[in-house]
């Protein structure tokens, strides 16, 4: 019998819609494309009803991921994929609180490790663990537990769960040079073997991670997820009497592809380049980014060819990882609603040189990989800009995730390890102003301030949203955050030091507004008010006061064109200051009453638009 280990949970999770971008995996919209054809073996109401229950059963996978996972980063951020494929290892279904970089990297890695493996090889009750960076999510960190789905004897389907721990052990910092540093490197092995759980694979991963029974006790809550995938898929197909789920694939596969191409269609055929950098952590140099968005009829190329090469730190980004988030700015802007599975992603294609930054070669070091990875949707808006300007949104605060690890011993000496994952300002839309604290383009939470000091000896002073940080615009870009952390200097105090790695950006370029919109404000990590170097490992002793400001979202458009209303609102709420309410979007506001004094607004606002006017034509005339 396989193993469930059970714990507690508490599932706190948030759940972020933007009308701009659609939202992936809002299942209340996600419905099968209603594109028939005479060859159909499903009629649309029995199509609609299984792929709703295929829904639901990943859905109650990852339900079982948030009631058994030890980690926090899981239980409450939700950085874990749920999913199952067809016998030929064609993603078919993956849940709804995915998170894009390790569900698109899964579609493409999971296939591959199941045709590596002939189908009359797999028994049932086998599980199969791996997190090769190059063959699935990009760093060794994202464990992956697969399981063949036997029914009648035959392998019908396959069943993944894959989960970011938060300990893999290694040296935990981005400026590690090559993957050897950076932890337990595992390739494909039996975990089980036809039921029989193999403990010196288990033994191997508990001597080589700081806090062995968290790890192993989120292997096994991955493996209790892919058990209740299992069953549920038996029990669907035994209800529904199907001895095979190739012929409900191969439907709803088509259909998604369909679908998805008609959407591509309404971008105009074209080549649309885009060049930008990447700050480097620290004092690194900057990474410079080349893409090209090539449309032709349904059919989208990214090719990356210019970019840099791969650098001797821990930035460089898997192809799996590179394609996800390209993958990711396609589906959200031109086709948010219809199911991710393998026809969503035919019909978008990438290349990208061997050895470079976005398709480093082994043995680069790739634990940081989102610093960059996270930027390829924002750079393909970029380059889409031009023909959808309705279809994106400014650059955001979020972008990258700001991830902090902590490690350390408590006082009593035992190790203790925590990865948080913070949120900063969503970027603006054509429509819309942008969210507080959104963690973009990934998918996840940003972790409670009950659970972190649960689970760490550390101590939250301060929580709160930044006025003025929002990039200004006709919408404005989301607001950075502020998280303040002190190391306890009494009788709780951590023995010292406590080690802090920070897997972040945008401290030194801010997130860029559009179409005339604002950026939003740099973020920042300082110690003890002191700024401190991110591009390493810092270490706090007892009574050190940690401080990371998440950056803001850009602004999107003129802030002159803001409606008044809203601005005042602003004010009233603290998210823009008076002073900044007069200086960027002219309009005054009365301190005792709240109420802009339009009159004074209306003359300030001509006065401006002239000056800028004038700015205008002066450039023009240099140039």
């Amino acid at each position: 019998m396989v193993e469930i280990a059970i714990a507690i949970g508490i599932a706190i999770g948030i759940a972020i819609e933007i009308e701009t971008i659609g939202n992936l995996n809002s299942m209340t919209k996600f419905k099968i494309p209603n594109n028939m054809n005479s060859k159909s073996k499903f009629d649309p109401i029995t199509l609609e009803i299984l792929w709703r229950r295929l829904i639901s059963i990943v859905d109650e996978a990852d339900a079982s991921v948030a009631r058994t996972a030890f980690s926090s980063l899981l239980r409450d951020a939700h950085d874990y994929t749920c999913m199952f494929t067809d016998s030929k290892g064609r993603e078919l279904v993956q849940g709804t609180f995915c998170t894009p970089g390790q569900a698109g990297a899964m579609a493409l890695g999971v296939k591959g490790i199941i045709r590596s493996i002939p189908l009359e090889n797999y028994c049932p009750g086998d599980v199969i663990v791996v997190n090769d960076p190059w063959l699935l999510a990009g760093h060794l960190n994202d464990v992956c537990v697969l399981s063949p789905i036997f029914y009648k004897e035959k392998p019908v389907a396959f069943t993944a769960c894959v989960f970011h721990h938060s300990d893999i052990g290694g040296r935990v910092s981005s400026d590690n040079r090559e993957v050897y540093e950076e932890g337990l490197f595992i390739p494909p092995v039996k975990l089980y073997d036809a039921g029989v759980l193999n403990e010196a694979v288990l033994e191997m991963i508990r001597w080589n991670v700081r806090t062995p029974e968290e790890v192993t006790g989120d292997i096994r809550s991955q493996v209790a997820a892919n058990h209740v995938c299992t069953q549920k898929i038996i029990e669907m197909m035994s209800d529904e009497g199907l001895s095979t789920l190739d012929d409900l694939a191969d439907e709803i596969i088509e259909r998604t592809e369909r679908s998805m191409r008609s959407a591509i269609q309404s971008i105009p055929d074209g080549t649309y380049p885009f060049e930008g950098v990447i700050e480097g952590s620290g004092k690194r140099d900057d990474i410079e980014i080349k893409l090209t968005v090539s449309v032709k009829d349904s059919d989208i190329l990214v090719d990356f060819a210019g970019t840099a090469p791969q650098v001797d730190w821990g930035v460089n980004v898997v192809y799996n990882f590179t394609y996800a988030y390209v993958f990711m700015a396609v589906k959200s802007a031109f086709d948010p609603d219809i199911p991710i599975n393998e026809g969503a992603i035919r019909p978008v294609k990438m290349t990208a040189p061997a050895g470079s930054v976005v398709n480093c070669s082994f043995p680069a070091a790739v634990a940081a990989r989102m610093q960059v990875g996270h930027f390829m949707t924002e750079m393909v808006f970029r380059a889409l800009s031009t023909v959808t300007p309705d279809r994106i949104i400014a650059g955001s605060g979020g972008t990258p995730a700001q991830t902090n690890i902590f490690y350390g011993r408590r006082s009593n000496g035992k190790p203790w390890h925590t990865m948080i994952i913070r949120g900063g300002g969503l970027g603006a839309g054509s429509r819309r102003d942008g969210h507080h604290c959104a963690i973009f383009p990934a998918n996840g939470a940003n972790t409670p301030v009950e659970i972190l000091e649960s689970d760490t000896p550390l101590l939250v002073e301060a929580r709160e949203l930044l006025c003025d940080t929002g990039g200004a615009g006709t919408y404005r870009g989301g607001l950075g955050r502020r998280m303040v952390l002190r190391v306890p200097d009494d009788e709780t105090a951590p023995k010292p030091p406590v080690a802090i790695a920070v897997q972040a950006g945008r401290f030194r370029y801010p997130p860029e507004g559009f179409f005339g919109g604002l950026s939003g404000a740099k973020a920042r990590f300082l110690k003890n008010g002191d700024a401190a170097d991110p591009g390493g490992l810092t270490f706090s002793e007892p009574g050190d006061v940690i401080t990371f400001d998440s950056a803001g979202g850009g602004g999107f458009g003129d802030p002159l064109e803001r409606d008044v209303a809203l601005v005042e609102q602003d004010v009233k709420f603290e998210y823009v200051s008076i002073q900044q309410a007069t200086s960027v979007y002219g309009v005054i506001i009365d301190p005792v009453s709240g109420c802009a004094d339009m009159e004074a607004t209306n003359e300030l606002r001509a006065k401006m638009r002239s000056l800028e006017g004038e700015k205008l034509r002066g450039r023009k005339g240099r140039s």
